[in-house]
């Protein structure tokens, strides 16, 4: 069975770089097509923590915070962690809002061959704690790969209204994607043709676009946290094995030699690739006219696989 993690230790300040780092590194996933903060919570292992902490937004703390008690309801909802997470988190995405969009244009490859590597050890450390060969815990391995599998199927948004209160519904939305290992939030932005808005949003700092989704994403992530803590504390290795299916399914979308079958244009007036299939290495050049850089996609799919066992020994305690 999955150990419960313990509450993260911020009475250092290297508790709190720590698990700054770790939100860091979660607003970077988010930020990139195929990779969710889930995936980065549950490799740094946050993602219990974190769910329980954002189901505590209940009528508890209405209760304290009616009563003055402030200290006490900031206590109720874990504060600190939630706080230091968060600022991470806003750091990696406005980090990743310039950086990831360079790596992407300029370095798919590499970039998706590390995310490879990242996602498959992941699979590997959490089959091994989930006991994924039980029945039940296979039928939601399968599951899992299933639902990821699907929702990569779905067409793209193009031309989507981009109204305010479409914008809180697409916050609403990928949240919940967001917080699930596996499913990508940018993924489920593409989807719903708000990927690039939102991308512009944060590098130009338009605040009441911000704004706006933030809110959907603050409604949607306490009611679907509520979902995911009660589903952990009841059928906690079956969750897992319902993640580790989601990470697998999301394989495919990794896959560092793809080629665009459809486009779109974008606010620039430059084509953009909306639909992309998988393609051998072999046939990549023929096809694309592109170089596989197979040196390169072997050695950032092993550093992702390193990356995770190396946060996972950082973040254990162990060393």
């Amino acid at each position: 069975m999955v150990s419960q993690t313990k509450p993260t230790d911020l009475s250092t300040w290297r508790g709190k770089a720590a698990l700054y780092s770790k939100g860091i590194a979660m607003g970077l996933g988010d930020s990139v097509p195929g990779i969710s903060g889930g995936t980065i919570a549950v490799i740094s292992n946050t993602y219990d923590e974190l769910v329980f902490s954002i189901r505590a937004f209940d009528a508890r703390l209405l209760l304290l915070i009616s009563q003055g008690q402030l200290a006490a309801g900031w206590k109720h909802i874990n504060g600190n962690f939630l706080l230091v997470l968060a600022l991470g988190i806003l750091t990696g995405l406005l980090v990743s809002a310039n950086t990831v969009l360079y790596l992407l244009e300029n370095q798919f490859e590499a970039l998706m061959a590390f995310f490879l590597g990242l996602v498959l050890a992941s699979v590997a450390i959490l089959a091994r704690e989930t006991h994924i060969l039980h029945l039940h815990n296979g039928a939601a391995l399968l599951a899992g790969v299933g639902t990821t599998l699907l929702v990569a199927q779905l067409d793209p948004v193009v031309g989507a209204e981009l109204s305010y209160g479409y914008l809180f519904l697409c916050g609403l939305i990928a949240i919940s994607a967001m917080i699930l290992p596996g499913l990508s939030g940018a993924f489920i932005l593409i989807l719903l043709g708000a990927y690039e808005a939102m991308l512009t949003a944060l590098t130009q700092f338009q605040w009441l676009t911000i704004i706006v989704f933030m809110a959907g994403c603050g409604i949607g992530i306490i009611a679907f946290s509520r979902l995911l803590a009660s589903l952990l504390l009841r059928f906690r290795n079956i969750c897992y094995g319902y993640i580790c299916g989601m990470l697998l399914g999301s394989l495919p979308v990794l896959w560092p030699w793809q080629q665009a079958v459809s486009f779109y244009e974008d606010s620039d007036g430059h084509q953009q690739a909306l639909q992309s299939v998988n393609v051998w290495p072999l046939n990549y050049t023929e096809l694309t006219g592109q170089s596989p850089q197979l040196f390169w996609v072997a050695l950032c799919f092993v550093l992702g696989g390193a990356a995770v066992l190396l946060l996972r020994w950082l973040f254990s305690g162990r060393h």
